[in-house]
């Protein structure tokens, strides 16, 4: 891990805090930071979802009807 001396807004850093639950300033931004990287991985793989249905590699229709499924 390493160590890097930041200017932090006050502000923000406890609300982030509560909304994370985290305790410690270094749980907060450590914390924060996964999960920016969590949710844009999240989205990366819910557009190429998404492509991959408009690219007709998923049948949406299919998985709604529960009379189609192969036995």
């Amino acid at each position: 891990m390493s160590r890097t001396v930041i200017d932090l807004d006050d502000e923000a850093l406890d609300a982030a805090a509560i909304e994370l639950g985290t305790t410690t300033k270094r749980d907060t931004v450590n914390t924060a930071l996964r999960e920016v990287a969590d949710r844009n991985r999240r989205a990366r793989a819910w557009a190429e979802l998404q492509q991959l249905t408009v690219d007709g590699g998923l049948d949406l229709d299919l998985l709604a009807d529960k009379k189609r499924y192969r036995p």
